[in-house]
């Protein structure tokens, strides 16, 4: 414990003799300073770049995540369509199967003959309805 006292009153003492040294010197020499400017000069720049490139980070960001949205979104309609397409076809797989059977009942013959009709009404004639329009004006004339 006494080493650690000891140790703290040299640092405090050392911190008491630079204070004045460091807080006092009012005089920079002339290459010094322009040194100094230099260095600041670039700080100064090199912020302003900085906040350039921030900007730029910020708009690609956005962009980004603009484009994630929409990527997310024909991701959806992919889904979607794909469910689409494989429904539509197992609709088409089961038409096929259906007109297969279809055809292959058509082509089968039948067991019992189909018999002409005899007793069928004889074909009706067709009118014109403006011809007999036209007649019935020219007798009424």
């Amino acid at each position: 414990m006494r080493n650690g006292r000891v140790r703290g009153l040299i640092l405090a003492g050392a911190a008491i003799a630079i204070l004045p040294a460091v807080t006092g010197c009012d005089y920079w020499p002339p290459a010094l300073q322009a040194q100094i400017e230099q260095l600041q000069a670039e700080a100064h720049g090199a912020m302003a770049e900085r906040a350039k490139l921030q900007g730029q980070v910020a708009d690609v960001t956005k962009m980004k995540d603009e484009l994630q949205a929409r990527v997310d979104d024909l991701a959806r309609s992919n889904r979607d369509l794909t469910g689409k397409v494989a429904g539509l076809e197992q609709a088409l797989s089961a038409e096929k199967e259906r007109a297969a059977h279809l055809a292959k009942a058509a082509s089968k013959p039948t067991a019992k003959p189909v018999a002409a009709k005899t007793a069928s009404k004889p074909p009706v004639k067709k009118v014109d309805k403006k011809k007999t329009a036209q007649a019935a004006t020219k007798k009424r004339a």
